[in-house]
């Protein structure tokens, strides 16, 4: 029987895995696995899902025109070069529809995002993955791979799932160098964790430039990773498109009421970066201080490296068993790794624990 096949492309597809949840007959699970906030969600937020509840019968507002003018208001930015959608990576795939595609090639760097690899795919480009360095961008070595047919560049910044950034000046002489046709993409996800003086979201480069726009998402600091909402900043042309092929309804009602409380909860995100900011030192150093080596990261989570592929699958093996779930990361290329929320502080203390305990039991 003849049945339906999709583009040849499509089935080179791996699945995109998100972190686990649960650990069968566990009893108590802490969940480490997908760099959500430390805090939960926003008292405010919460109240706000609450009181859209019977109006989730209607359709949303499709501009999201109330949640854009709270983002322009807590950001600096006109709201009008705002687009907003079901999580970053809803924008990611419409970015790569719109200006990928047959004969429009997309670079990345080697373990960026892995969804940039799937949307690029699905919407028929070819996709490059550009070695790095030192587990960071190299941004020299992604010049050199630009081509003619060359449309678009992601770049992670800080990347997921290293935790590794490059400064404001290197992405501003990356842009600079980049052809004009190109448009470069700014994921900064956990822009609000980075508490160093050298970087910038890619506001600037944004009103800078025609060819620059930058991605943000409620997943991680504002703790709104189950209502999928994100925005983006980008020139008039490219707000444009956007509004032209994206979802006309692509936000709920109760995404954009909570989205729009948590940007007004009082210390909300200033409270997580400084939890973070001592928090994921404090978790470096204790899983260092068994031995295991800890990549430098700037984001709420650290990339442990545990050297070969067989002690990563015990360490985590271990950590399960403890209740613990992080995240294997083999899927970005690094089979050797595990990558670890920073959680609470009660969180950071018992992984510091587990992971204390694993490493005795590997000296034997």
């Amino acid at each position: 029987m003849t049945t339906p096949s999709p583009r040849p492309e499509v089935l080179t597809i791996q699945p995109y895995v998100g972190g686990e949840s649960t650990i069968e007959g566990a009893n108590r699970t802490v969940k480490l696995s997908s760099n959500e906030g430390a805090f939960g969600v926003p008292p405010s937020a919460l109240a706000a899902i609450a009181a859209v509840s019977p109006e989730v019968f209607r359709y949303p507002d499709g501009g999201a025109d109330r949640l854009r003018a709270a983002i322009g208001k807590r950001w600096g930015l006109d709201p009008a070069r705002i687009v907003c959608g079901a999580g970053s990576d809803d924008l990611i795939y419409q970015l790569c529809l719109a200006y990928g595609g047959h004969g429009r090639d997309i670079i990345m760097s080697e373990h960026g995002f892995s969804i940039y690899h799937i949307a690029g795919t699905y919407a028929g480009s070819r996709v490059t993955k550009v070695p790095e360095r030192n587990l960071t961008a190299d941004l020299d070595a992604m010049l050199a791979a630009v081509s003619g047919s060359t449309r678009l560049v992601f770049l992670a910044n800080p990347n997921n799932p290293t935790g590794s950034m490059v400064t404001e000046a290197e992405v501003a002489r990356f842009r600079a160098a980049l052809p004009p046709e190109v448009l470069l993409v700014l994921d900064s996800a956990y822009a609000e964790y980075v508490t160093r003086t050298d970087y910038d979201a890619g506001v600037k480069l944004v009103d800078a430039s025609g060819n620059t726009v930058m991605t943000r998402t409620f997943s991680k600091i504002y703790g709104l990773g189950g209502m999928r909402i994100g925005w983006c900043y980008a020139p008039p042309p490219v707000v444009d498109v956007l509004n032209r092929v994206r979802g006309p309804f692509n936000v709920s009602v109760a995404a954009q009421a909570a989205a729009i409380a948590a940007l007004s909860e009082p210390g909300w995100v200033e409270a997580g970066c400084a939890h973070n900011a001592v928090q994921r030192p404090r978790l470096t150093a204790g899983i260092e201080a068994a031995g295991i080596k800890v990549w430098p990261s700037e984001a709420n989570f650290v990339l442990a490296d545990l050297e070969t592929a067989e002690a990563a699958n015990a360490a985590d093996a271990f950590l399960r068993s403890r209740g613990v779930i992080v995240r294997k990361v083999g899927g970005y290329g690094l089979p050797h790794c595990l990558r670890v929320t920073v959680g609470s502080a009660e969180e950071v203390d018992l992984v510091i624990e587990v992971f204390t305990e694993f490493a005795r039991h590997a000296r034997g």
